[in-house]
């Protein structure tokens, strides 16, 4: 059976961190901001980690 293909938009989307758990980075961050209030803009900068209910479609995705 062949190997299977990372998916590309996962890989670019998400990366591990030491301890195995899944980064990501926040949504609603690229455009239309000036609606949005500076304390919002500033909690949406940075990355997070995956929620547990996504971490195994993700790793399906990523072939992890």
């Amino acid at each position: 059976m062949p190997k299977m293909k990372t998916k590309s938009s996962a890989k670019k989307r998400f990366k591990f961190t030491g301890s195995g758990k899944i980064k990501r980075k926040h949504a609603f961050k690229s455009h239309i901001l000036t609606k949005k209030s500076k304390k919002r803009k500033r909690n949406l900068t940075g990355a997070t980690v995956v929620d547990k209910a996504d971490v195994k479609n993700i790793k399906v995705q990523l072939c992890k």
